[in-house]
């Protein structure tokens, strides 16, 4: 058993869990950024959106959501029933996303499942 104070690098205390020690694609030292902030395109619209992402370890992958700002074009099609759409970051692939209800500043809801849209993508882009 380890003094007190000291660390013993063969414990595993939960409390001190890092999501990345359980993704396989991640190296050590890197630091990868578990959010977005810009410009995308949704379902042909150019918007700027705000994503976030978190590990579910459980799952063994990336849940990601969040909401773009206000677009008159996608608002209207959200209320009309859409709900599944594609979103492209700049220089990346579309990657499916469900939409839901707008907000009350126009903007529409966003969420994922997999990598992430602004990792690095596993063909290397």
């Amino acid at each position: 058993m380890a003094e007190p104070g000291h660390h013993d690098p063969g414990h595993h205390d939960p409390a001190h869990h890092d999501p990345a020690h359980h993704d396989p694609g991640h190296q050590a030292g890197e630091d990868r950024e578990l959010g977005y902030r810009g410009p995308a395109t949704l379902h042909g619209e150019p918007v700027e959106v705000r994503l976030s992402a978190r590990f579910e370890p459980l799952e063994g992958r990336f849940r990601w959501a969040g909401r773009t700002g206000p677009s008159p074009a996608l608002h209207e099609q959200v209320t009309a029933g859409l709900r599944a759409a594609a979103l492209a970051l700049p220089g990346g692939p579309e990657i499916a996303v469900r939409v839901s209800e707008p907000d009350p500043w126009g903007g529409v809801r966003l969420s994922g499942a997999g990598t992430p849209p602004w990792f690095p993508q596993p063909d290397g882009s």
